[in-house]
């Protein structure tokens, strides 16, 4: 299987959130997923069904991996379970509640794909200040496959008072092997 440049948005809230998001750094090349660039850290305000939770702390990684969506998601959710994070199908899992770490699929190299539990590119990749503004730190240039400049989409982004995305702390450390690949172009 030929490997493709993806990326993926990391968030925390619960407990130490720079360590959760080293924690899941540290976690993924065991599931096959190589993370060769990671954005700066971002605070930012809970957007969702609740809001009255601590701000979160995100940041965006530039991955390479073999692996297809459907295998990519399962390694994803293999790394927020064992970080501490409630399975979906748990009783304690709370949609857009508290949590020690989320790690969302937000692009697959050029791949369109969906399934009933995913979407590529991520549904709300374009509209989320949080994932837009650490992504486009990686790859200014970014595109989506549909030709999209997410650059433009966050200069479209109305204002609002939740959607304050501010610089918490340098890029996690990543340890790549394998050697970065040449950036997307």
């Amino acid at each position: 299987m030929a490997e493709r440049i993806g990326y993926l948005g990391l968030g925390s809230n619960v407990g130490v959130p720079r360590e959760n998001l080293a924690a899941a750094v540290a976690a993924l090349p065991a599931h096959g997923v190589r993370v060769v660039a990671s954005s700066s850290t971002y605070e930012t305000d809970p957007v969702g069904e609740i809001l009255d939770q601590p701000d979160f702390l995100n940041a965006c990684l530039r991955i390479v991996t073999a692996l297809e969506p459907e295998p990519l998601l399962d390694a994803c959710k293999a790394v927020e379970r064992e970080l501490g994070r409630a399975a979906q199908d748990s009783p304690a899992y709370v949609r857009h509640g508290p949590r020690p770490i989320d790690v969302d699929l937000l692009l697959l190299g050029e791949l369109q794909y969906a399934s009933v539990r995913l979407r590529l590119p991520h549904r709300e990749v374009a509209s989320r200040r949080f994932v837009l503004v650490p992504l486009l730190e990686l790859e200014p240039a970014l595109t989506l496959p549909d030709g999209t400049r997410l650059a433009q989409a966050l200069e479209g982004l109305p204002a609002g008072e939740r959607d304050d995305v501010r610089l918490a702390g340098p890029p996690l450390v990543v340890n790549d092997p394998g050697g970065s690949p040449p950036s997307p172009g």
